[in-house]
């Protein structure tokens, strides 16, 4: 497909995360192949200026964008849910508001979507992440490196070196892994529709990303995980707020994980369960 005709719209749902908001904005916006595509930032109970900084720069980069406060937070999950409700294109491209895009990352996942035409698909990006939680391993998808490899947080993030990084490693691997990320995909509008979006039940955060991925399963969804297109992941700085909490995680994201556990399992009768990926896989 040919960029002038194919459109995709960029969505990011975001909470309080104004800093690596900033990066991963002007890095879709410089990066991206589909660059002039539509942008739409929703932005739930902020205080930390994000309000502010989308009011200030979006005709800059050409944002479509909606604050929200909500006494009842719908989270990430439902952002996305709200951000796809406004999409007008054939395609939707969701991404977290911690990442960093290289050159041609969104064109890397164009391609190996339309190499399935016939298939309904989730396809993101290989992620490369700083070692910010204890004891975290690279893992099929995810590369961890050190955190001084090239930094680990917005005001020391080398973005040069890492655009030239993520050049030698698209060229050198080109290999699918079936495996799908929470929140950050390409899908046809039409599928997302049909699949009815994220849960409300796992409102704000946590395990929305492995209800919609097994739902995905059984209606005959295929996940792909190319190598050929990379981004950078400063690891949950949306959710777990590892630097207002001395590198631990958030009250809500520990709230949210122990209650949406049980509210898994009585949805679903059993904990979930997963392969050799790390992805979630159906039951027996």
């Amino acid at each position: 497909m040919d960029k002038k005709i194919t459109m995709i719209t960029f969505c990011i749902s975001t909470y309080n995360n104004l800093e690596y908001l900033k990066i991963a904005v002007d890095s879709v916006r410089k990066n991206s192949y589909y660059k002039d595509s539509p942008f739409i930032i929703h932005a739930e109970n902020c205080n930390d200026g994000t309000d502010e900084w989308l009011d200030e720069n979006s005709e800059r980069y050409n944002l479509e964008y909606y604050i929200d406060k909500n006494e009842q937070p719908i989270g990430i999950g439902g952002g996305m849910n709200f951000c796809a409700d406004r999409v007008k294109t054939e395609y939707i491209m969701f991404l977290h508001s911690d990442f960093y895009v290289t050159p041609n990352w969104d064109k890397a996942l164009m391609d190996t979507h339309n190499k399935y035409p016939n298939e309904k698909l989730w396809v993101n990006s290989h992620r490369v992440e700083p070692q910010m939680f204890p004891n975290s391993q690279s893992r099929p998808g995810t590369v961890v490196v050190d955190k001084e490899i090239f930094g680990a947080y917005h005001n020391d993030f080398n973005s040069e070196f890492f655009d030239k990084y993520a050049e030698q490693f698209t060229s050198e691997n080109d290999f699918e892994i079936p495996k799908g990320e929470g929140v950050s995909g390409l899908i046809k509008k039409e599928h997302w529709d049909e699949i009815g979006g994220n849960d409300s039940l796992f409102a704000p955060a946590s395990y929305d990303d492995m209800d919609l991925f097994l739902r995905m399963l059984q209606s005959g969804f295929r996940f792909i995980l190319p190598t050929t297109s990379l981004v950078w992941h400063f690891g949950a700085r949306g959710s777990h707020r590892l630097e207002e909490n001395d590198g631990r995680s958030s009250e809500r994201q520990i709230l949210s994980e122990q209650a949406n556990m049980r509210k898994w399992i009585s949805k679903w009768g059993r904990p979930p369960m997963f392969d050799e990926y790390g992805m979630i896989k159906d039951f027996d």
